[in-house]
């Protein structure tokens, strides 16, 4: 059977394998010390005060502005360039996702256009960390105490990426990251929301647990209590002991992993900047794009085939790229809901119509690596009228 290069794959090692099985033998597997390591290991790298441990990027989101205070009736601003879950969190808290068009160099959210939008009803920002490469924070900053907003930043593809030198996860009011095996490092799935707010973090690691004011953990241990009280609501949010366990080890390894996407979306570049229908990401001065994702436009008008089909021809050679993302005005929901429509969001629409995202990640091998160049060169090669 031949080889099918996926869009993303996690990369494990020994040490992983051992801590599961350790945490599996101690006989505590959900939300624990190994969670409460996996926190502090993970604050400590991206210089944040606190970090809290999470299901999903998607929970963390949530979480993050429920604790913030944003609720029926409010507005955040964010893009429509991006996957569902970043405006379906704001919708769960009862406010209105109101989108910005995106850079379209960058795929992040357009600054110059962010406070045409900004109403009596706005209450946050929330920008998204396109592919990896970090958004201009310095400036949503700037916007936001201007008119007293808070910032979430969504790093579901930004752990480990630098902005001005200093580690995505230190700077805004929240910091959210996604574990998913498709990003840079993972816990099988998960995320962590990162703050320096110490009512905040409290906040936050309550809410992720049904709203208790112990973790459960504490509540069965030797010198625990198994009193406890609800002084709000909660979800089930909380990452387990098996999922830091990975956490820990994918974490001393990320630096590593960033090195080699780095090396990866090199010899992409080197290749691909050579043929005219291909445009290939484009780096900010000074910018630290960690390629979480390779996302490449492509310029069909020359050519017998579209992207959608391009796709579908990598696929029959074994190759997983990937589309990302449908901007978010054109799904049902957000059309019926909010009254968006085509039209709304022309760099959106435009970079959409072109991008498609090729394989990266450790784990592939240089006959990977030019496997997948030489496929693309061929596709768009035979396709010329």
């Amino acid at each position: 059977m031949k080889k099918f290069i996926h869009i993303a794959q996690p990369h494990f090692d020994k040490e992983e394998k051992r801590e599961i099985i350790k945490a599996m033998e101690s006989g505590w597997v959900t939300l624990g010390p190994l969670t409460k390591k996996f926190e502090e290991n993970f604050a400590e790298y991206v210089g944040s005060k606190y970090a809290v441990g999470v299901t999903s990027c998607t929970g963390g989101l949530h979480l993050s502005l429920i604790a913030a205070g944003i609720s029926e009736g409010d507005e955040v601003i964010t893009t429509p360039f991006t996957f569902t879950a970043t405006a379906s969190v704001i919708h769960h808290v009862g406010a209105r996702p109101v989108f910005v068009d995106v850079d379209e160099k960058t795929f992040n959210i357009d600054i110059d256009k962010i406070e045409k939008k900004i109403t009596k009803k706005t209450k946050a920002i929330i920008p998204v960390h396109y592919a990896g490469q970090p958004v201009d924070i310095d400036s949503v900053h700037k916007i936001a105490k201007k008119h007293n907003l808070i910032v979430i930043e969504d790093a579901a593809h930004a752990a480990g990426a630098l902005y001005k030198s200093k580690k995505i996860g230190s700077l805004s009011d929240f910091t959210v990251f996604s574990f998913h095996p498709i990003k840079n490092m993972t816990t099988g799935d998960g995320g962590m929301i990162t703050t320096n707010n110490q009512k905040y973090a409290e906040k936050l690691a309550s809410l992720r647990l049904h709203g208790m004011t112990r973790d459960a953990w504490k509540r069965h241990t030797a010198t625990g209590t198994w009193q406890y009280d609800i002084e709000t609501p909660g979800f089930k949010y909380n990452m387990t002991d098996i999922a830091a366990a990975l956490g820990i080890h994918q974490l001393k390894k990320l630096n590593k992993f960033i090195s080699r996407r780095k090396e990866i979306a090199a010899v992409y570049n080197s290749e691909f900047s050579k043929i005219p229908e291909i445009t290939i990401p484009f780096v900010k001065k000074n910018s630290d794009h960690i390629f979480t994702l390779y996302t490449i436009l492509i310029n069909t008008k020359n050519l017998k085939i579209t992207r959608d089909e391009i796709v579908e021809e990598l696929k029959k050679a074994g190759i997983g790229a990937h589309i990302q993302f449908i901007p978010l005005h054109y799904l049902t929901f957000y059309k019926k809901e909010f009254g968006y429509k085509k039209g709304d969001f022309p760099v959106s629409e435009g970079l959409f119509e072109k991008i498609l995202s090729l394989p990266i990640y450790p784990k592939m091998t240089k006959s990977d690596v030019s496997y997948v160049i030489k496929t693309l060169k061929k596709i768009i090669t035979n396709s010329h009228y």
